[in-house]
């Protein structure tokens, strides 16, 4: 944090902002869980093949790559939570779009706006709370949000199987994402903003940087801890890729399949707490080297499995090293984003983490064209090894971590 820019309160709690940040967080994403998974169905029962579900399915996180940079260009204009209401109120005609598509068309576009809207959301949660949140429990906010979202994201297609239980309609599931888009922008508009007398709560104060010009000024942080960010969103995101190609490559049943990655993601959505914690007291590096660990070991042992039983172990041991890591990538980028900037430099931010979250998967889908499966798994397990010297070199030692004076005059527990 800059000696220019005044601490925010410590006085502001995780319990302050459980109902206008953590509450709408979680219902926004239980509409968008809900809605994932009948994409692919919605695609074929309007005539498209499976690839082009598959493709279909991947303009989500195309969506969210396009939308980064201009969703901090939004929140720098008007403000975080007016963003997140916008983004709400977006989200609600693009998935009223997708349960109404006529055709394919109207299905890419609603499944692109959707993908932008969870941007502009995610952007502005995570400014929010880098504004209002005292450095010393930035990362249990940040890993709690990362939490939160991923609650989100697992209960949705159980809210949705709910929802289209006796029916075989998708479109019921949209309208899950549009009551749950509609009820978190409603509680951002109705609850208190505990930090509305923080001046970095709302639109930038003064000039507003361009985000080109935010870009060049901070280069050499993009060039460097950014490309480290690149790397741990990659294999990250592999991780969502090769427990289900690689139980389908051994001949499990979809119904196998699904319990192998529930497992993974239990085990990854009880750490997100505990790793903040450990951020915090600690510093980053005692949660992003560990995690990247985890992982790339994981990924190494993973084509070495042929049983349920090896396979389970690892898909755990893969969720244990995402779950150590939880909000790392958010509260890294807290850290570094400059004051007067924070908003454009996070959009820029989340454009890496973004970035390498989509090229993951990519490559172990190529190692799979290439006519090897097993190549491309162990290619994400060697890139975490990279990935874990990029991180040695380039996050910042923040002394303040590891200072008991300053903790005592914050006034922030151990």
């Amino acid at each position: 944090m800059s000696a220019h820019e005044p601490a925010p309160s410590p006085s502001i709690s995780l319990r302050a902002l459980l109902p206008g940040v953590y509450l709408p967080t979680l219902l926004f994403e239980i509409g968008v869980g809900a809605m994932m998974p009948m994409i692919a169905v919605s695609t074929t029962s309007l005539g498209g093949s499976l690839s082009t579900a598959a493709l279909m399915v991947s303009l989500l996180a195309v969506g969210k790559i396009l939308a980064d940079v201009p969703a901090g260009a939004l929140a720098a204009k008007v403000g975080d939570r007016p963003a997140m209401v916008a983004a709400s109120g977006l989200a609600v005609l693009a998935l009223a779009g997708l349960a109404l598509a006529p055709n394919l068309a109207t299905l890419a576009v609603g499944v692109l706006l959707v993908g932008a809207c969870e941007a502009v959301y995610g952007l502005a949660r995570q400014s929010y709370l880098t504004a209002v949140i005292h450095p010393l429990r930035r990362a249990r906010a940040l890993s709690t949000l990362g939490g939160v979202a991923r609650i989100g994201l697992f209960l949705g297609p159980f809210v949705g199987a709910l929802v289209m239980a006796g029916s075989e309609e998708p479109s019921r599931s949209y309208w899950v994402g549009v009551v749950t888009s509609l009820a978190a922008a409603a509680v951002v508009v109705g609850v208190r903003d505990p930090a509305k007398n923080l001046a970095h709560a709302g639109p930038s104060a003064g000039a507003r940087p361009a985000v080109l010009a935010v870009l060049r000024e901070h280069r050499r942080v993009f060039l460097t801890l950014g490309v480290a960010v690149l790397g741990v969103s990659a294999v990250r995101g592999a991780r969502n890729t090769v427990l289900p190609v690689w139980t389908e490559s051994l001949g499990f049943d979809p119904s196998t399949t699904s319990l192998v990655f529930g497992l993974s993601g239990a085990i990854d959505m009880l750490l997100f707490y505990p790793a903040g914690k450990v951020m915090d007291r600690f510093g980053r590096l005692w949660v992003a080297i560990p995690s990247m660990a985890v992982m790339g070991v994981a990924m190494l042992v993973l084509p070495l499995t042929s049983t349920l039983v090896g396979v389970s172990v690892v898909a755990m041991v893969l969720g244990l090293g995402n779950g150590i890591g939880s909000g790392i990538l958010m509260t890294l980028g807290a850290d570094t984003a400059p004051p007067g900037q924070r908003a454009q430099f996070l959009g820029i931010w989340r454009l890496f983490a973004d970035t390498g979250g989509a090229a993951g998967p990519l490559v172990v889908s190529a190692g799979a064209a290439l006519g090897s499966l097993a190549a491309g798994i162990v290619a994400m397990g060697v890139l975490s090894a990279g990935v874990i010297g990029a991180l040695g070199r380039w996050v910042p030692r923040w002394s303040v971590h590891a200072n008991a004076r300053t903790r005592r005059e914050a006034g922030v527990e151990r």
